[in-house]
């Protein structure tokens, strides 16, 4: 049977069951968006570079793409591009809310990306998920081109 769902419900109206069903929809998910096969290679990618490669504050961060060993590959920036523009409009409205970058890459993080294994540092782990999904947030026109 079809379950109808009704968002004239009450219950919608409060932000937080939104955003915890939404972050309950992705943690539940098979595998994450960011699949496991990448999450070694986007911390990588956050790391700081070797000092002839190091990104300057002018220059473009380095672009995740599959030909550089890491990033979108088919389908994955599908999804990823459609999700990203949501949580950035709650970015837009940050005076109001409260709603920084950084709290939105905390909040989402965990759940966007996430090593198979729950083995070694979960606190560090956790780190690189916030400082990921921060970047992709930040960077979101550069990564998703129109």
């Amino acid at each position: 049977a079809d379950e109808q769902l009704d968002l004239d419900d009450g219950r919608w109206e409060d932000i937080h069951v939104v955003t915890g069903a939404l972050k309950l929809f992705f943690r539940e998910l098979p595998e994450p968006l960011v699949p496991f096969s990448h999450f070694d290679k986007f911390i990588a990618a956050i790391s700081p570079l070797p000092p002839p490669l190091q990104v300057t504050p002018t220059s473009p961060p380095p672009k995740p793409t599959p030909a550089a060993g890491w990033g979108p590959g088919p389908g994955f920036g599908d999804t990823l591009g459609d999700t990203v523009p949501r949580p950035r409009r709650v970015i837009e409205y940050k005076e109001e809310n409260r709603m920084s970058v950084q709290s939105v890459a905390i909040v989402f993080g965990p759940t966007l990306l996430r090593p198979a294994s729950e083995e070694g540092n979960m606190a560090m782990h956790m780190v690189f998920q916030n400082q990921v999904v921060e970047h992709i947030l930040n960077q979101y026109s550069y990564i998703f081109p129109d």
